[in-house]
């Protein structure tokens, strides 16, 4: 699925889809989200961390932590979010009168919609 995000991602920045654009920028930094790796806080009154901490590391990717695996299905999820928290902003944003932000957030979450779907 993440494939298909980053093309489809591609295509909408050539022809300048800016519906498909946001939706599907935001669908894939959900996605990078989620597979970050928690960092737990300090303990209360840890030394601040710095390079001359005794026992760092520096250098290029001396800080690069192995990232959480998403299954198919975490990766439907996340998308299936995205879609329905759009749906619940452009409801909201029609109660308040204002119908050009609502349509903007339906059609996103139209283009999300089409990831959900099963295919054939």
């Amino acid at each position: 699925m993440r494939a298909n995000l980053r093309d489809d991602l591609k295509t909408a920045l050539k022809t300048r889809d800016r519906i498909a654009i946001t939706a599907l920028r935001s669908a894939l930094a959900a996605i990078e989200n989620a597979e970050a790796v928690a960092v737990d806080p300090p303990p209360p009154g840890a030394p601040e961390h710095n390079e001359h901490f005794a026992g760092s590391t520096t250098g290029l990717g001396a800080a690069d932590v192995e990232r959480r695996l998403l299954t198919e299905a975490d990766l439907l999820s996340i998308v299936e979010k995205e879609m329905r928290e759009r749906s619940v902003a452009a409801q909201e944003y029609e109660r308040l009168g204002r119908d050009d932000h609502a349509e903007r957030l339906r059609a996103e979450a139209e283009v999300l919609s089409r990831y959900l779907e099963p295919t054939v």
